[in-house]
């Protein structure tokens, strides 16, 4: 946009990218606990490898608030 000047510094996220990385998460979790229930494992990279794991050793977890 003309005749804007850019902010330099910190910026706020805008609520269109809080709302955005929320449903992130919330698509994650709701991914691995679906794996869970479905007994499929996941992959993960861990260590600069990719680790399966097992169904019965996934950890559900809510996001953690900012």
């Amino acid at each position: 946009m003309q005749g804007r000047a850019m902010k330099k510094g910190k910026r706020t996220p805008s609520l269109l990218a809080y709302r955005a990385e929320e449903a992130l998460r919330k698509a994650g979790a709701e991914a691995i606990a679906e794996h869970r229930r479905n007994g499929v494992p996941i992959a993960i990279w861990r260590n600069g490898k990719v680790v399966r794991i097992p169904a019965d050793q996934i950890g559900v977890r809510e996001p953690q608030a900012e």
